[in-house]
């Protein structure tokens, strides 16, 4: 059970966290909307997607300490791989290698980058603070998942910079057509 202090501080983390989780998915879907490209569309909609998961996350935990039940086993398993291996990665293979990066569509994914480092910061932080193992764990989970998202902004970036090159770097292409 989550008692004194420590309450205080869980609660006062998890509200962070819920605010956090809240601003990610607002600007996730901003980016979507202004996104020129059909793959990044995709990928700042799943992001959202991925922070109103961990928001819903956050709430569920928020009753259960504000009603002094203790910290709910939670688990979580990155999801780094499973966007990079079915929307993201199959959109890219289907899409020419002529993407066009935009201005404004590299500057998304860069703000979306520092949120993402930020946010994984924080879980860290988190994580450190907590006595609970179960606290521990979801922190350190949801650490590695903001690490992936980050990842696969950079993957989209690289490909949107350079196309040809991102294809040849993940397709693992040598000159002997192998």
């Amino acid at each position: 059970m989550v008692v004194g202090r420590e309450q205080k501080e869980a609660v006062r983390g998890i509200k962070q966290a819920i605010q956090m989780e809240i601003d990610g998915k607002k600007y996730y879907g901003q980016a979507s909307k202004r996104s020129n490209n059909k793959l990044g569309k995709e990928l700042f909609l799943w992001l959202a997607a991925e922070e109103d998961k961990h928001r819903l996350i956050f709430v569920g935990i928020f009753d259960s300490i504000s009603k002094q039940k203790g910290w709910p086993e939670v688990s979580i398993n990155p999801t780094r791989d499973t966007i990079l291996e079915t929307v993201f990665s199959e959109a890219m293979r289907a899409a020419a290698a002529t993407a066009k990066s935009t201005d404004k569509e590299l500057d998304s994914i860069a703000g979306a980058m520092d949120m993402e480092n930020k946010t994984r910061e924080f879980y860290r932080d988190q994580s450190q603070k907590v006595s609970s193992e179960s606290a521990k764990k979801l922190y350190s989970a949801l650490a590695a998942e903001e690490r992936g998202h980050y990842l696969a902004l950079v993957d989209y970036r690289e490909y949107l910079i350079n196309p040809a090159g991102y294809f040849v770097k993940t397709e693992h292409h040598s000159l002997d057509g192998g």
